[in-house]
């Protein structure tokens, strides 16, 4: 009961500052508050719409946003998200384009499972959906999943994957970003072994940590320096009475959140800082830079504590990925067994979460797979999100990673065109 009690006062806490902000702005936005003068009421209004914004928006699962794309023909086209597959944990859902020809470029977005809702990658969708037919793995929120579903490792995430390959079938192109990038190549590697015919045409690993020694960073020494026992005694949680999870173990997401902002604690404090006296100036707007970054970014989930702490012992820790030692429900993985699916990585020079190297181990276990169907790029300047969002991702890396899904593909970006070069080697 300690830890659901812990569980319930962070949301207590929440949702206390969520009313303080509330009250703070009814009260310091009456219109008798015009007769005296002082900058303090205009302040106090600001704040007051900032903090009730930024509190609330930390238990509301963001929506996607993208309700139309612009076809060849010059017409606005709506999207619908479409469940295709419905999973206790996680659901592969369709951005489906209505009244737009079907374009022969699939692919399959693999979302993190770290903290974020798969709305994180909204502007990675937006770039993708106008070239091609698009699916996304959207995970839940472990406190809405009840005891009964049973548990979620990354085994299980591994297996949501070969799953979710196995229904798109073999025309596929597969993107992973960050976090589940050692696991769609152990996915990957279960589908050469054990169903060939339904391994997708290519894999893009973007800045993930399949061998976190290769490059370490604060995250990797974080995982190094905490012991299994202790990340258990401070990150897991039961989920409180509130939700539907009640009782189930979990890395809560607000946690997770002061672990994110706690990395760049100034940087944060200086936007809201910002943002507040540009409030109190009249100077903001509803949908400004701040509130469209941050909507996202504080919309945090629950992860199952056993996924977590298995992230943490099994690739961090014990490297099994990066030993080529990772096992599925009993099965041995073997990433060599690799020999037909091409596999392009994408590093950022600047990313201080999954540093350069980590994702580029890939290509040293893929020791069945041929060198021409190998590729890797390190955008130079580039973050982590930058790598799959913003400037760099747009201009630089979306065309490269588009330009390798057509040189591995059976069909060109506008029509079948087989490719006899490949086919012979």
């Amino acid at each position: 009961m300690k830890q659901m009690a812990t569980y319930d006062l962070m949301e207590a806490t929440r949702n206390t500052m969520e009313w303080y902000g509330a009250s703070a702005r009814a009260l310091a936005s009456y219109p008798v508050w015009g007769m005296v003068p002082h900058p303090m009421f205009k302040i106090m209004s600001a704040w007051g719409r900032v903090t009730e914004r930024s509190f609330a928006r930390m238990v509301i699962k963001p929506d996607w946003g993208i309700r139309t794309v612009v076809a060849e023909d010059g017409r606005d086209h709506l999207v619908e998200t479409v469940t295709e597959i419905e999973r206790p944990f996680g659901d592969l859902a369709r951005f489906k384009v209505h009244g737009r020809p079907e374009k022969p470029r699939r692919i399959l977005l693999i979302a993190p499972m770290s903290g974020h809702y798969a709305t994180l990658l909204r502007s990675t969708v937006a770039s993708l959906l106008p070239d091609s037919e698009l699916w996304i793995t959207d995970w839940h929120n472990a406190r809405d999943i009840p005891v009964s579903a049973g548990k979620f490792d990354i085994e299980d995430y591994t297996e949501y994957l070969v799953d979710f390959m196995k229904h798109l079938g073999p025309e596929t192109h597969v993107i992973a970003v960050c976090q589940p990038v050692p696991l769609a190549l152990a996915a990957t590697a279960l589908l050469a072994e054990e169903a060939p015919d339904a391994q997708p045409l290519t894999l893009t690993l973007i800045g993930g940590p399949v061998d976190p020694d290769a490059a370490p960073t604060e995250v990797t020494d974080f995982g190094r320096r905490v012991t299994m026992g202790q990340l258990e005694h401070l990150a897991i949680q039961r989920v409180g009475f509130k939700y539907a999870g009640v009782g189930r173990l979990v890395y809560p997401g607000l946690l997770q959140l002061g672990s994110f902002l706690s990395m760049n604690l100034e940087r944060h404090a200086q936007a809201f800082s910002d943002k507040i006296a540009a409030g109190a100036r009249g100077e903001d707007s509803e949908r400004d830079k701040h509130n469209r970054f941050y909507d996202e970014y504080l919309a945090v989930m629950d992860m199952t504590a056993e996924f977590y702490l298995s992230t943490v012992e099994r690739i961090f820790k014990d490297r099994e990925i990066a030993r080529n030692a990772f096992m599925v429900a009993g099965r041995q993985v073997n990433i060599g067994a690799i020999t037909d699916v091409a596999v392009k990585i994408v590093e950022g020079a600047k990313d201080d979460i999954s540093a350069p190297g980590q994702c580029l181990a890939a290509l040293d276990l893929l020791t069945g797979l041929d060198d021409s169907k190998k590729a890797q790029h390190l955008e130079p300047g580039a973050g982590h999100y930058g790598i799959f969002a913003g400037t760099s991702w747009r201009n630089n890396i979306r065309p490269l990673v588009f330009d390798f899904m057509d040189e591995h593909s059976r069909h060109g970006p506008s029509g079948p065109k087989m490719r006899l070069a490949a086919s012979n080697g």
